[in-house]
């Protein structure tokens, strides 16, 4: 573990920044935003401040990685000059209430020019020098689609970043015989779940999901962020040594107060983790059976 994850996950963000900080100092200016490399490997901010000047915020990661750090765009739009934010298509309506300038769909044979400070949107915690808890969810509203009462939303799938962050259907099984569930994946399934055509690719919809849901239970992916950023109770389900974010020893976070962790106790033992979760539910909901979900 690198000591900028150590500080990450400890909570200790000035020591994090520092080494940020550091990071940068050390490059070469000629590498920055380097065309050659893959999006996700570029550097984009020069360290210098971010007030008072015309900001581009890049989003070069993932959905999940801009909803995490989209919580600093109204923090940077008091501070900055003027802010426009290039971002991911599906997220741009999504994020339209947070307070930048200008909202451009990220096209990436198009990217749009440098501005006077560009900066990629995980890197606005050090340049702001604010810490998640300063900036408590939600941050994102929608308006809940209508489920029935103690509706479970579930997400196996992770996507093609890590698969070892994919849970089986199989051991969702029990979950969904004992409560009435929803897929939260975008993708159909064989689980007796309400939706078993998969969650629309569309953010409005799956937000409306998520904010209809009273529990979401989700591996490590975007609808994690999602359901976190808009301040739903949510249970992650984690790898043993899982991504920097997260703590495997914890059982909350600094990102999201109403999330709970359930790591792995040894790597990819996800039946323990399934278990705990639903002898959590237990206690958590009555039982309930599964019922027709209205069309």
């Amino acid at each position: 573990m690198t000591p900028w994850i150590d500080a990450m996950r400890a909570g200790r963000f000035e020591a994090a920044w520092a080494l940020e900080r550091a990071t940068i100092a050390a490059r070469d200016p000629a590498t920055r935003d380097d065309p050659a490399l893959p999006y996700h490997q570029r550097w984009v901010w020069d360290g210098r401040a971010v007030d008072g000047r015309e900001v581009l915020v890049r989003c070069y990661h993932g959905l999940g990685d801009t909803i995490q750090f989209a919580r600093y765009l109204p923090v940077l739009a008091e501070r900055a000059r003027f802010v426009t934010l290039e971002v991911q298509p599906h997220l741009a309506t999504l994020l339209a209430g947070l307070g930048v300038d200008r909202i451009v769909p990220f096209d990436p044979a198009r990217p749009l020019p440098p501005a006077e400070c560009d900066i990629e949107i995980t890197e606005l915690p050090c340049a702001l020098g604010v810490s998640p808890a300063d900036l408590a969810a939600p941050y994102i509203a929608h308006l809940p689609a209508a489920l029935p009462p103690d509706t479970i939303g579930l997400c196996h799938r992770a996507g093609d970043w890590d698969p070892e962050r994919e849970v089986s259907e199989a051991l969702l099984q029990p979950l969904c015989a004992r409560y009435d569930c929803l897929t939260l994946a975008a993708a159909p399934t064989r689980l007796p779940v309400l939706n078993p055509a998969g969650c629309p690719l569309d953010m409005a919809q799956t937000a409306a999901l998520v904010a209809g849901v009273d529990l979401v239970v989700t591996v490590d992916t975007m609808i994690a962020h999602l359901a976190g950023a808009m301040g739903r109770p949510t249970w992650l389900l984690l790898k043993s040594e899982p991504d920097w974010r997260w703590s495997p020893c914890a059982r909350d976070s600094a990102w999201y107060p109403t999330m709970r962790l359930y790591a792995q106790p040894r790597a990819g033992d996800w039946a323990a983790v399934l278990d705990d979760v639903i002898a959590d539910l237990s206690i958590l909901m009555p039982h309930r059976s599964s019922v027709p979900w209205p069309a």
